[in-house]
């Protein structure tokens, strides 16, 4: 990945994080989403905070993954942050993020889009973390790819939502569209530009 692409990464995923932190840890749950969101948010506050807390973890650490001279100079610090990131960030997150997932507004439909990005987003980090354990690097590599493209889910859900808003489409028509939109082209996106059998220097 180019200099300037893993810079606008980095800042967006760090933007979304530290307004979830901001958010979350400031204001009752629900505060800001859409009415029709609130109950549900403040029915489920535990698992509401578990998931926030797992993607804040996620969104922070996952970029610098990908800065290969970072990783080159501090390793050690690279394999204790992937730890917290996977370990924290995406399992927490993930487990959490399946059960909000179950109670998602919007139905049947925004709740399977959730339900499989949270399911998505737990497979590849175990993925990831079984191929380091059996040291293959190339394969982790791949995968984590893979695993931060659903993570930056966060980010592009809150590029769309307003994106809805500006086109004028009703917000019960948006969500469950975006309950899919926002994870099915990253992790598409992630394989045609970096997983493809012709980029064979995959970035990590």
């Amino acid at each position: 990945m180019k200099l300037t692409g893993l810079v606008v990464l980095t800042a967006l995923s760090l933007g979304v994080a530290t307004y979830a932190l901001i958010v979350y840890s400031l204001l009752p749950p629900g505060s800001l989403v859409h009415p029709d969101m609130r109950a549900g948010f403040e029915a489920r506050p535990a698992g509401l905070y578990v998931h926030v807390l797992g993607s804040i973890v996620a969104l922070a650490l996952g970029p610098f993954q990908f800065w290969s001279r970072l990783r080159a100079a501090h390793l050690r610090l690279h394999r204790i942050s992937g730890r917290v990131y996977l370990g924290v960030g995406v399992l927490c997150g993930g487990l959490a993020g399946l059960y909000m997932a179950l109670h998602a507004f919007g139905g049947a439909l925004s709740q399977a889009g959730f339900a499989g990005l949270a399911l998505a987003w737990l497979l590849t980090g175990f993925f990831a973390y079984r191929a380091i354990r059996g040291r293959d690097a190339t394969a982790h590599r791949r995968w984590m790819v893979r695993n931060f493209a659903l993570t930056f889910a966060a980010v592009t859900l809150r590029l769309y939502l307003p994106l809805s808003v500006v086109l004028g489409v009703q917000f019960e028509v948006a969500y469950p569209i975006i309950a899919w939109l926002c994870w099915v082209p990253n992790i598409l996106i992630a394989e045609v530009l970096f997983n493809s059998p012709r980029r064979r220097s995959v970035p990590a």
